[in-house]
Formats: structure tokens, C-alpha cells, sequence
């Protein structure tokens, strides 16, 4: 089944009324017809999803969960801008889309501004010039304007805020650099729906919480793979997945789009609800990481002897297989990239959508979503950077807030 088609048996099992907007109905105008943006509007979005990911990631060098705040502020310009310019043709549709994105791109990245006005330049060129080009121009730009005037004065960049914690048992304690990004648990939300509901970490004394320390300490370490506890692929699959999840995610999703485009809204509205999923749940993590700070693997495996556990025991020269990053356990910040993604595409064109993953100069072909989750869930406990608790909690907390986004970027 096509993407296409499978998008529209999603939709329609969610809502009939969602899947109005994304199908085009019997009698509709033919593609490229006035209210009917053709396959140029849906190429000129996935492009820009792209630009997007090399302005964030690759010439700034931002860091995922910062680069996951620009991506939803460009995609939520991009989605209004198509779905107001939409009626009026292809060419105002794929004007809208490029300029939205540029427009806001070089607000927040002007060092990029000489790429991108040759990136802009290059999608009008193959917009054919008509009133509806023109139109569709001022549309991207106001879109880009309100999203831009939207997110003044909304946290981002806070200096005051500071992590502090007391050097006891059970918190994380940073390096000399501190807390990446403080302030990110404290910044606006890019989509006004509720945080997720959930009960912290493993009480230290607790027994859950001495079977999720073991499990780590037997499976984590960078000795793990030579005592046996991990195999071979395990430590394959935890090395895969240490680097930036948006951007690899974010690649093979368009390669897929490209292989089978979906229409301009349902593109516009996939990446829109992925992103605002995503920078929420970043969001809500951050503030987590913040408020309780629970500690590390490597962390709690060199002081077991202060938990007051006595199923726990230390172990010397522990170290995590995976570098560990500036910031607390709880909850996963991979997962927050991993889960809202998996659920929004899971929910769109579901489960058995097939992407192919690449990083590292390696290739992994994932045939579900839910093959997809799970390595990468197990791939930080298997690289000694979490508890299972962070991961699962996480997981609950990407998922449902990326429901709840759905319900609102329509």
C-alpha cells in the first residue's frame, strides 16, 4: 500500500473529518489546479526539510534538542503558510512553503543567510511566476512573521537558570561546564497541550530500582561485550545510536517522501505534528532532568555503597560503553527525539512504515516503527547511559504528547 493511501486509512480511523483535509475528494480540481497544490508544493516542502536540518544541525552545529526548538518553529510556519495558500494553486502553495521556512530560518540563523537566499532563490526559479506565486510569497512571509513575533521573550537562552543539586546519593552531579542547556526545561511550550503525568524514578531502597542498576552494570559497560553479557549486535546497535536521532530521523523520512510523496498538507502537517512533538517532549524532559536530577549509571555504580540497597553493589573502573552526555538521567533525551517521531509517523502511515537509518558510515533498515523504538530504547541501556526506568517513562511521555499535539496541529 502507498504512503498516500496508507496515510488516509490512518486518518480515517482517526478521524474522517482530518482525512478531508488530506485527501482529495472525488470531483476535486486536477493537480496543479487553483485549490489543488500538485506534486511541485510537496517536493518544495521536503526540500525545505532538509535545508531546515543543514541550517540547524549541520552549518550551526546545534545540539539536538535545541535544533528540535527551530525545526517545530520552521515546520508550524511552513504548515500555516501551506494550509492558507493551499486553495490558491501550486504555484502560491510551493511560494508559501519556501519562503515560510526561509523567513524564518535566517531570523534565528543569520550566518546562514547567504545559503539560504541562494536556497530560496533556486525554489522560485521553479515556481512558475504568476499572481499566485506572488501571492503565495506574502502568505510564507506573514506565516514566518507571526511564528517569529510568537516566540519573543518565550525562555529560550535564560542565563539565570542554573542546575544545582546536593552531592548526595541518587543525584547527578555535572562536570566543571555544568548543565547543557538549562534553560530548555523552562521554555515555552511550541504547542499549548498539558505535560505528561508520570511517578519519577525508582526509589533508590526500591527493588525495581536494584534490577534496573544491575541490568546496566552488567550490560553498559565498555567491558560488557567481552564478559558476554552483551552481544556483539547489542553493542553494534548502542554505538549506532549515539548520535543526533533528529537529523538521522529526520533524513529518512524524506528519502521515504521522496520515494512516495504524500500531497503538500499531509507533508506540511507530518512534520509540523513531529516537531511540535518532539521540541515539547524535549521540553518537559529538560525540565525533568532539571527538577530531579536524578544521577547516572556511572555515577550510581561508583557510589552503590551510599544507596542504602543492599542488593546493589559497586563495581571499580566502571564506565559507560557510550560516552555519557552533560546532563541527568531522568528522563531520556534520545527518547524524546525517538518516541513523539515514531508515534506521529506510527499514527500517519502506520506501524510497518519502512525507514532506512544512516549514520556513522552505517545502515540500518528498520521494517516497523516498533522494531525501530525498541532498539534505540535498549541501545542507551545497552550503552550504559540509563536506567530502564528513564527509558520507559520517556517513552510513556513522547507518546502521549505527541497524541495530544495531533489533536491540535490540524
Amino acid at each position: 500500500m502507498s504512503l498516500r493511501r496508507r496515510a488516509t486509512a490512518a486518518a480515517l480511523s482517526a478521524a474522517l473529518s482530518a482525512a478531508l483535509l488530506a485527501v482529495p475528494l472525488a470531483g476535486a480540481p486536477a493537480v496543479g489546479a487553483a485549490g489543488s497544490p500538485g506534486p511541485l508544493a510537496s517536493s518544495v516542502a521536503v526540500d525545505w526539510q532538509r535545508i531546515a536540518v543543514r541550517t540547524v544541525y549541520v552549518e550551526r552545529g546545534s545540539a539536538p534538542p535545541l535544533g528540535a526548538l527551530y525545526l517545530a518553529f520552521t515546520s508550524l510556519a511552513v504548515h500555516d503558510a501551506a494550509r492558507k495558500a493551499q486553495r490558491h494553486g501550486t504555484h502560491a502553495a510551493a511560494a508559501a512553503v519556501a519562503v515560510a521556512a526561509h523567513d524564518v530560518l535566517k531570523a534565528y540563523f543569520p550566518a546562514s543567510s547567504a545559503n539560504l537566499h541562494a536556497d530560496l532563490a533556486a525554489s522560485l526559479a521553479s515556481i512558475k511566476e504568476s499572481d499566485g506565486r506572488d501571492l503565495g510569497e506574502a502568505i510564507g512571509g506573514s506565516s514566518a512573521d507571526a511564528m517569529i513575533a510568537s516566540r519573543v521573550g518565550d525562555g529560550r537562552n535564560d542565563g539565570t537558570i542554573v542546575y544545582s543539586k546536593p552531592a548526595l546519593p541518587g543525584f547527578w552531579q555535572p562536570s566543571a561546564s555544568g548543565m547543557a542547556l538549562p534553560w530548555l526545561g523552562y521554555v515555552d511550550p511550541v504547542v499549548d497541550v498539558p505535560p505528561v503525568d508520570l511517578d519519577g524514578p525508582d526509589a533508590l531502597t526500591s527493588a525495581a530500582y536494584a534490577a534496573e542498576y544491575n541490568e546496566v552494570r552488567e550490560v553498559g559497560s565498555t567491558t560488557s561485550t567481552t564478559s558476554g553479557a552483551r552481544t556483539a549486535d547489542q553493542t553494534a546497535i548502542a554505538r549506532f545510536f549515539r548520535g543526533n536521532p533528529v537529523l538521522v530521523y529526520r533524513t529518512a523520512l524524506c528519502d521515504l517522501l521522496d520515494e512516495e510523496p504524500l500531497g503538500l498538507l499531509p507533508t506540511t502537517r507530518l512534520f509540523a505534528r513531529i516537531d511540535a512533538a518532539s521540541a515539547n517532549s524535549f521540553i518537559q524532559t529538560w525540565r525533568l532532568k532539571s527538577e530531579v536530577g536524578f544521577w547516572r549509571p556511572f555515577q550510581a555504580i561508583a557510589c552503590a555503597l551510599d544507596d542504602n540497597n543492599p542488593d546493589t553493589m559497586p563495581e571499580a573502573a566502571w564506565s559507560p560503553l557510550v560516552p555519557n552526555p552533560p546532563y541527568s538521567d531522568y528522563t531520556s533525551g534520545h527518547a524524546a527525539a525517538t518516541a513523539p517521531f515514531a508515534q506521529v509517523v506510527r499514527q500517519t502511515l502506520g506501524d510497518n512504515t519502512r525507514l532506512v537509518l544512516r549514520d556513522f558510515g552505517e545502515v540500518r533498515e528498520y521494517a516497523t516503527l516498533t522494531e525501530l523504538e525498541y532498539d534505540a530504547l535498549n541501545a542507551r541501556i545497552w550503552g550504559g547511559l540509563h536506567f530502564r526506568d528513564a527509558m520507559d517513562d520517556a517513552y510513556h511521555l513522547g507518546h502521549i504528547t505527541a497524541d495530544r499535539v495531533m489533536q491540535v496541529v490540524r
